[in-house]
């Protein structure tokens, strides 16, 4: 990549350590957030939770995430995307090490630890999209759905991670302590290395976002994009919930290949995202993540009603590419004009993550009346909707400008 600047812009040599440092954020988030995942199967036996209650205690993440969404835009805007991360990196080793220990206590703990990790994550998933956003300016190329796939690399290598440690027997304690000692190390360092969000005022003030964030939530472009976002990530986060669950309560498999088949999801997902910006580039946005939808509900079908594993596993597979680019192209698209990026993808986000607040229960309750396996089905509802609407994600002609020239495309 090659990064060119203005004379008023950081270096050259500042814009690919700010690249580096976006992907070490994104990876360091989706590991994170897979590791805990890939234990979920276990917490469940060790608490002794049926699908209703497991979807109740899930929700507490999504909560989290929820309430932290909208509150991340103004914060960023005043604090910048560093420090924004730096906080939230050290909040969610701090819930990491609650959520740890929470098997050996309760479910209450367990509950605690998750809300303030879905805290932390949804802060976190903001800025380090905010800094994509601005990277992929300074560079003039259309790099987003690269670092989501950074996010999804992150995700396969906690979710292999977790299968491992199911398969070595190693304790959950003991595993996500391990996690946590890793975040803290590695993230908050990384991203030191963050350039501006926004070009400084020469006394060195962050100028103040026009109209405020409320009027970001006016705008109906910006919420037909956070619908948008919304049926991806519920079908994104469906997966990273249940997948597992369906594999192991559906097609009898052991904890250790339910886990994998998690996996396989992940590893889709990652393989797509990266070589998403060709594919943007030739296709555009809207037919693109229409035809993958389109995908996604194919595998979604092969997931739940094949006649063995091995058709599920497939079915995971196609399931995987076909939502990989649902949220990166919607954050990238509420990232059009720089100088309202921080609240339109606060706003975005607040929006897709009530994905992640109903769909644990949704899928809890509906597979406590059917099966999990059969629950899933749901997702493909919200696809269709997704597929009607694709077209807001068309850039406006007037957030063109000749130093952004390529698209951007961004999880």
């Amino acid at each position: 990549m090659t990064a060119t600047t203005d004379a008023t812009g950081p270096s050259a040599a500042q814009v690919q350590a700010a690249t580096r440092a976006t992907y070490v954020a994104f990876i360091g988030a989706g590991f994170a957030f897979a590791s805990w995942a890939s234990r979920i199967p276990q917490v469940r036996t060790r608490l002794d939770l049926d699908p209703a209650a497991l979807g109740l205690v899930l929700l507490a993440i999504a909560a989290g995430s929820v309430i932290a969404l909208p509150l991340s835009g103004p914060v960023i805007a005043r604090l910048g995307s560093r420090r924004t991360v730096t906080l939230m990196a050290g909040l969610l080793t701090v819930a990491l090490v609650v959520v740890a220990v929470a098997p050996l206590i309760g479910v209450l703990p367990l509950v605690v630890g998750l809300f303030v990790m879905g805290f932390a994550n949804g802060a976190w998933d903001v800025g380090m999209n905010v800094q994509g956003a601005v990277v992929e300016r300074h560079l003039r190329q259309a790099v987003m759905s690269r670092f989501h796939a950074g996010f999804s690399l992150g995700t396969v290598i906690g979710a292999l991670g977790g299968a491992a440690m199911v398969a070595l027997d190693v304790s959950v304690t003991a595993h996500l302590l391990g996690v946590a000692v890793l975040i803290v190390a590695v993230v908050p360092a990384a991203v030191r290395a963050f350039v501006a969000d926004v070009e400084e005022t020469p006394d060195g003030a962050r100028p103040p976002e026009a109209g405020g964030a409320l009027a970001r939530w006016k705008e109906p472009r910006t919420l037909l994009i956070g619908l948008f976002v919304l049926a991806f990530a519920f079908a994104e986060g469906t997966a990273n919930d249940w997948i597992s669950i369906a594999l192991i309560d559906g097609y009898g498999l052991s904890p250790a290949l339910g886990t994998l088949g998690f996996a396989l999801f992940l590893t889709a997902m990652t393989a797509a995202r990266w070589v998403g910006p060709p594919l943007l580039d030739r296709f555009g946005r809207v037919p693109l993540v229409r035809a993958l939808a389109g995908l996604a509900v194919a595998g979604l079908l092969l997931f739940v009603f094949g006649p063995n594993a091995g058709v599920a596993f497939a079915g995971a597979l196609l399931w995987g590419a076909g939502t990989s680019l649902g949220f990166p192209v919607g954050m990238s698209a509420a990232a059009d004009d720089p100088a309202h990026a921080a609240t339109r993808v606060s706003v975005v986000a607040s929006i897709g993550y009530c994905a992640f607040l109903a769909g644990p229960p949704l899928i809890g309750f509906l597979g406590h009346e059917l099966s999990v396996l059969r629950a899933l089905t749901v997702v493909a509802v919200l696809l269709a909707v997704a597929t009607a609407i694709a077209g807001a994600l068309r850039e406006p002609e007037t957030a063109a400008e000749p130093e952004t020239a390529a698209e951007p495309t961004g999880r």
